[in-house]
């Protein structure tokens, strides 16, 4: 039955990605949820593309999605191709956003080359810049991460790692209120985010992925300078590794004030920001501490028969069915799974692979779903849940 579902899904995956077209190239991620274009869902719907073999469509998302990148490099997280005031008034801007997101098109560009797809001169040239400005063009926090602006560039948007910025009497409604406030208190320059005093954060996860995908942009284009930038980064995160709960800790800006978050986790009260969440695992890309690749298969940790779970089962805040708090997403498990793979624990990467599969056919393709009964949660389908496909075991593996 397994075997049957995993011939199954690609069909699927294929309609799903077929009726979520729009032009001039991208996919929406959900035609009600989410109707216009967001940045590293096109970066991993190139990605979903690629394994359905369809290199055109893979490159011309990837291409719509970085063809708001700015003259200095800024790349909006959203694109309003067919709407373009339609919240003008939240980012004081037509037709685009006023922050970015985790820059996943590196990872997109490299896998596009090694599949032999001709990326062309202009499409390098915006990543280029987008990665210059994203390591040049912020303030670096005193541990030498770039910060993130607003809980919405991490791509986590309510991760537990945030609650230092919201009482602890506010409910998810009024929070999502307050993430509406955090967009007005961004300082831009020519409607490019340079500060935010209200909200500025190391986020390891985001820092993991600027680095990782410059790394992987650099394997594939002639870039030293960016390739010198990429390690220096890299080495700033690894530096956040925290024996105390064998996780990386983010650099925070609270209360104004720079926290270095090296306490240990026994003392009351520490900071949100040693939450242990699995998005601060994604720096096992670039920084293979065995411990925590042993957590993402351990059930009494993040390990769960449909992905790992976003927040460690030990945590007040675990929640496998509210957003952000608990729940597996497909993209992380991804992530994941290629930390694994690439740094040969081949057990976790196994694990990883039969879980993302299984979350995405028993969720049927959801934003995100229970790691333990793979339910669906969010919207339905979401396209970068065909990311199940590049999870989908082997028979020996069934």
């Amino acid at each position: 039955m397994q075997d049957q579902a995993g011939r199954d899904l690609e069909p699927k995956v294929l309609a799903m990605m077929e009726a979520a077209w729009r032009e001039p190239g991208f996919c929406v991620p959900n035609p009600s949820t989410y109707p216009h274009q967001w940045l590293w869902d096109s970066c991993f719907h190139t990605l979903v593309w690629l394994r359905l073999a369809r290199p055109d469509e893979a490159l011309t998302e990837l291409a719509s999605a970085m063809s708001a990148c700015t003259a200095n490099g800024f790349v909006p997280h959203m694109i309003y191709w067919h709407a373009p005031d339609v919240h003008r008034d939240l980012w004081s801007w037509s037709g685009r956003s006023t922050i970015t997101q985790p820059p996943m098109y590196g990872h997109a560009v490299a896998e596009l080359v090694r599949a032999d797809v001709d990326v062309g001169a202009d499409l390098v040239e915006r990543c280029r810049r987008a990665f210059t400005h994203l390591m040049s063009g912020r303030t670096r926090t005193p541990q030498g991460l770039v910060p993130v602006l607003h809980p919405w560039e991490s791509g986590c948007d309510d991760s537990a790692r945030w609650d230092d910025w919201r009482s602890d009497d506010r409910t998810i409604d009024e929070w999502r209120e307050r993430k509406i406030d955090l967009v007005g208190s961004l300082e831009l320059n020519e409607g490019v985010p340079v500060a935010n005093n209200a909200f500025t954060v190391g986020s390891i996860g985001f820092n993991a992925l600027v680095a990782w995908n410059a790394l992987e942009f650099c394997s594939v284009v002639d870039a030293p300078e960016l390739l010198s930038q990429a390690n220096d980064l890299a080495d700033a995160v690894a530096k956040r590794w925290s024996s105390h709960n064998d996780s990386w800790h983010d650099d925070t800006w609270h209360n104004d004030t720079w926290h270095d978050d090296e306490m240990p986790v026994s003392e009351a009260s520490p900071p949100s920001s040693t939450v242990r969440t699995v998005d601060a695992l994604l720096a096992l890309l670039i920084d293979p501490r065995q411990a925590a690749f042993d957590q993402l298969i351990d059930p009494g940790a993040y390990g769960a028969p449909c992905g790992p779970c976003g927040v460690h089962r030990t945590e007040p805040t675990f929640d496998p069915t509210t957003y952000w708090r608990g729940p597996s997403w497909p993209q992380l498990t991804y992530l994941l799974m290629v930390a694994a793979e690439r740094h040969g624990r081949t057990d976790v990467e196994s694990d990883l692979a039969v879980s993302l599969w299984r979350g995405a056919v028993s969720s049927r393709l959801a934003e995100y779903w229970n790691p333990d009964t793979g339910a669906g949660l969010g919207a339905r389908p979401q396209s970068w849940a065909g990311l199940g496909l590049l999870g989908r075991p082997t028979s020996e593996r069934l």
